[in-house]
């Protein structure tokens, strides 16, 4: 208690003596503004988490962000798909603007353009760290980078202060950590080669040597090996800087946690991003066989260990009550996405989608509905929130938080909702890549008429038909009653709605 009133005398007496006898004190003598970490999960449904009714997998650590916080119903990402629905969350653009936007190999170039507006760098001007610690996915170079040299430009030049990331996605090759500007821990006397055209003489694959595999796959995947897993591409050298699969929470979290001690003392944004459950899904020991739903549900006990890590040590450090926390994921669930890993025969009663239709991919809503919550103790009471909320509008949110300018197209400014002082979010959404796919405004979600397979690789449905589909979200949470013959106008007006966002 003593301890506590010299520290507010001491500030009343800064306060009073104001700018013309401390001109050595820095603007900021506390770290007023909050903090802001998203923490992203990869490929994990709305019925993956127990807050949002699962029970055959109990996920108590990220039910802590729920349950003291604001729960999001209508909380969406804006592709089915990973790399563009992190390229908006980022950049505040919808992914159909970019043609670029879309599934990436491992050796792309960077997705951004260089000098626009992202939410790092927006954060970044208003007096942020910003750091990334994860999956990536988005890009790294340009058309002739180099893996043995620098590699640039990636997140350091899209306002990242620093980054840890993983190169691409751990089913594609390399199978490396990039630290800032270079591949961690590689030796110069073993580089690292890298292609997507063809194998490397004398390197074992997938496909031509089964024996050497721990996992096999079970479409694609069938490339390099690596860790007993064969992966997408090809790969020889670099032999000290590869990762081990079962290490990769472990190693993300310590980063993550190092980044919030090493920042601790000014306001920092970390974009933490797990790589749980995404293929090829392979635990570290202390959770294999511990969910009884095969590997799938190991890792999402795993990544929901990793959270509760993390927020214990937010608590350690005395962080947690200022520091805005979102949890959310890049886009629906999937079972099998490549690899026999029992996925599908040891689901058992466990509905990732939660009830919603489709998963990964599709149109329909399980591809972008996703678990979604925002927890910030010094400002927001606990609650539910039925709003219609977007990672997109992280950027035009946040800036109006921090007394920034929002300078990127398609980020909204709802801030209201995000902290649980509104009801209301957006009014419409935009949803899918590589040309219009679904439209959300209010209750409704319009899927425009599209030709092509009903089903796809991963048996999901869709949501392709050659006849416009309506869907009232809150009647038929399912999508099973196409209403778009009862409502002519309504479907006119949403497609002439597409139009002006389109050419907005």
């Amino acid at each position: 208690m003593t301890k506590h009133l010299v520290t507010i005398g001491l500030a009343l007496i800064l306060t009073s003596c104001g700018d013309k006898t401390n001109k050595n004190i820095p603007e900021e003598t506390s770290n007023s503004k909050p903090n802001i970490v998203i923490i992203y999960a990869d490929d994990l449904g709305y019925g993956d988490v127990s807050s949002y009714g699962s029970t055959e997998l109990i996920t108590p650590n990220i039910d802590r962000i729920s349950n003291e916080g604001i729960k999001f119903t209508n909380g969406y990402a804006t592709s089915p798909t990973c790399t563009p629905s992190r390229f908006s969350l980022l950049s505040g653009i919808y992914p159909f603007r970019s043609q670029k936007a879309k599934v990436l190999p491992g050796n792309a170039p960077l997705l951004f353009e260089v000098g626009k507006q992202t939410l790092p760098s927006m954060l970044h001007d208003a007096g942020y760290f910003t750091g990334v610690i994860g999956k990536w996915h988005l890009g790294l170079g340009d058309e002739n980078m180099n893996w043995n040299g620098e590699i640039k430009p990636g997140p350091r030049e899209i306002g990242f202060d620093y980054s840890y990331i993983m190169a691409s996605t751990n089913d594609r090759v390399p199978s490396v950590y990039v630290k800032n500007h270079h591949i961690d821990g590689l030796d110069p006397n073993d580089p690292i080669e890298v292609s997507y055209r063809e194998n490397f003489e004398g390197e074992p694959t997938g496909k031509e040597n089964p024996e050497l595999l721990k996992v096999h796959p079970s479409h694609g995947h069938d490339q390099s090996i690596h860790n007993g897993i064969s992966r997408i591409g090809y790969m020889r050298g670099g032999k000290s800087a590869l990762f081990i699969d079962e290490d990769m929470s472990d190693d993300f979290l310590k980063e993550s946690t190092k980044f919030i001690n090493d920042h601790k003392d000014k306001p920092f944004f970390l974009f933490y991003s797990l790589h749980q459950p995404h293929v090829p899904r392979i635990p570290h020991p202390r959770f294999a066989g511990k969910s009884g739903l095969g590997p799938r549900g190991d890792v999402i006990l795993e990544a929901d260990w990793a959270v509760g890590q993390f927020l214990d040590e937010l608590d350690r450090l005395g962080l947690a009550e200022n520091t805005i926390v979102i949890f959310s994921s890049d886009n629906g669930p999937v079972l099998d996405d490549g690899y026999e890993d029992e996925a599908i025969t040891k689901n058992g009663k466990h509905t990732p989608n939660g009830g919603l239709r489709g998963g990964k991919y599709s149109k329909f809503d399980a591809g972008t509905h996703v678990p979604f919550m925002v927890r910030w103790p010094a400002e927001i009471k606990p609650g539910v929130s039925d709003a219609l909320v977007c990672q997109i509008d992280f950027t035009a949110s946040f800036a109006s938080l921090v007394g920034q300018e929002n300078l990127t197209p398609d980020s909204e400014n709802i801030l209201d909702a995000f902290i649980g002082k509104s009801k209301v979010g957006r009014d419409n959404l935009i949803l899918g890549s590589q040309g219009i796919t679904t439209y959300r405004k209010g209750d409704y979600v319009l899927i425009p008429s599209q030709k092509g397979p009903k089903r796809n690789w991963v048996n999901h449905e869709t949501g392709n038909d050659i006849n416009v589909q309506l869907y009232n979200l809150k009647e038929d949470r399912g999508q099973q009653n196409n209403i778009a013959d009862q409502h002519p106008e309504l479907v006119n007006k949403m497609l002439n709605e597409i139009e002006i966002i389109i050419n907005k």
